[in-house]
């Protein structure tokens, strides 16, 4: 009797030190996107509209800027990083030379090599008559070695253009601005002079 006692004792042990040392790891954001098929990248449960715009401009936000440190972290020369840059010229409305140079500098003068993306807002701001979007959001710069650089608040302006397909009422998402400042309001009412 005491020889099982002593075994299943021992049996324990060795099954606890074994689930002790069998640690996961989880994949970072850049892994689970070079990891990633097309197929439905939305959740399935419903959300209301505001919700479902703020959960796609995170996710649009994350694959921005993932792209963006696996673009500098090339050549910037060679077919696979010109294919990179033009995907990530389609997030923008209308892109242009500089519109990733601020971006670029940043990731460039703090050495990141990776980017999480934390509370993001989506809100609106008036400018004369025009409604304007915009993503208010934290970001978190990793260095080489997987370290915290520094948590930044940043915002992006997006559009929702209508692309309405057989009978669908459908948007694509476009950014306007990235890393901008919002507009500032003119100081002076309308009508008032001096």
């Amino acid at each position: 009797m005491k020889k099982i006692n002593s075994f299943l004792i021992f049996t324990m042990l060795i099954l606890a030190f074994a689930a002790c040392n069998n640690k996961r790891t989880e994949l970072s954001d850049l892994e689970k996107l070079r990891t990633s098929t097309n197929t439905k990248s939305y959740p399935a449960v419903q959300m209301d509209s505001m919700q479902a715009i703020n959960s796609i401009t995170k996710q649009k936000v994350q694959e921005l800027l993932d792209l963006s440190t696996l673009y500098l972290s090339g050549n910037r020369n060679t077919e696979i990083d010109t294919l990179i840059y033009s995907q990530m010229e389609s997030y923008f409305y209308e892109p242009d030379s500089s519109t990733f140079s601020k971006l670029f500098r940043e990731l460039d003068s703090l050495k990141v090599k990776s980017v999480k993306v934390n509370k993001l807002e989506v809100y609106k701001d008036y400018y004369k008559k025009d409604t304007l979007d915009y993503a208010k959001f934290n970001v978190e710069y990793f260095d080489e070695k997987n370290k915290s650089v520094g948590i930044f608040e940043k915002n992006a302006q997006y559009i929702l253009s209508s692309a309405p397909i057989k009978f669908k009422k459908e948007f694509k998402f476009y950014f306007l601005n990235f890393y901008s400042k919002p507009l500032k309001k003119d100081s002076t009412l309308t009508g008032v002079t001096k």
